[in-house]
């Protein structure tokens, strides 16, 4: 997406290079209903500053092409950053239950989900496990390493995690087929590299029975990516960052 957006706004001719600075970077495969970014545009000297709704509008038309949509702009201080000023991140994860073969998923949410075998899952008991995830913790058992591991600590305090169903595209069309969409929400500042994804898979393990909901206290308490249990890591199918909420004061738009 990054490179996407550069381009359109080199395209809206800048005097000096531009630098996009996402907020929220995310795995192949992961998809974003909203994502956050921070750009400085110098124009030609004699040229008034982009207002609000003119870049929008111009990196939109840029943007054609691509499934990409800017939907707003602020004037924001020059102390602010996109991804170091954001207050928390919420993403969700969509599972669908109650099919027996991949086949079965509705061709409009192929690879906007996951449906796990083993039929339908226990969610009181997913719902269980998911309160020791909530608070602050060592979640180094729920990251995956990466070149940045030594660099970053493993506690991150995660404010929210609830189970909910919810529903699919058109699915009032196949109500007769008995699938159920269930949307798990995780909203803290940061996750650590696919903890995200490790926490669903290790939900989902819980809900097939694989695991029991205290097994994923012992998880945390372990403090190993090497305990975590092989294969159960969510795929990014279903993963969707769904918004980064910041201070109201860092969104001020009478900065000059």
């Amino acid at each position: 997406m990054q490179p996407k957006l550069l381009q359109a706004a080199q395209n809206l001719r800048p005097v000096a290079p531009v630098k996009f600075h996402i907020s929220s970077r995310t795995d192949t495969g992961v998809h974003a209903l909203c994502n956050a970014a921070h750009v400085d545009i110098q124009r030609a000297p004699g040229k008034p500053a982009f207002e609000e709704k003119q870049l929008v509008h111009g990196l939109n038309h840029h943007l054609k092409p691509e499934p990409i949509c800017i939907l707003n702009a602020h004037r924001v201080p020059s102390t602010f950053h996109a991804r170091f000023s954001a207050l928390s991140r919420t993403y969700i994860y969509r599972l669908l239950m109650g099919c027996s073969h991949h086949s079965e998923i509705p061709v409009f949410e192929r690879n906007l989900c996951w449906a796990p075998g083993g039929g339908y899952l226990n969610v009181p008991a997913m719902q269980e496990a998911a309160q020791f995830l909530v608070g602050t913790h060592d979640f180094s058992t729920f990251r995956s390493l990466s070149s940045e591991t030594p660099f970053q600590s493993p506690v991150r305090t995660v404010f929210q995690v609830d189970i909910q169903p919810s529903s699919g595209f058109l699915s009032h069309h196949y109500e007769h087929r008995g699938l159920e969409f269930w949307e798990l929400k995780f909203r803290s500042r940061s996750f650590l590299y696919r903890q995200v994804r490790r926490m669903v898979g290790a939900l989902v393990a819980v809900g097939q029975g694989k695991l029991t909901p205290h097994r994923i206290k012992e998880l945390l308490e372990l403090k190993d990516s090497r305990a975590f249990p092989p294969n159960a890591m969510a795929p990014p199918s279903g993963l969707f960052l769904k918004s980064v909420e910041y201070s109201e004061a860092d969104l001020d738009t009478k900065v000059e």
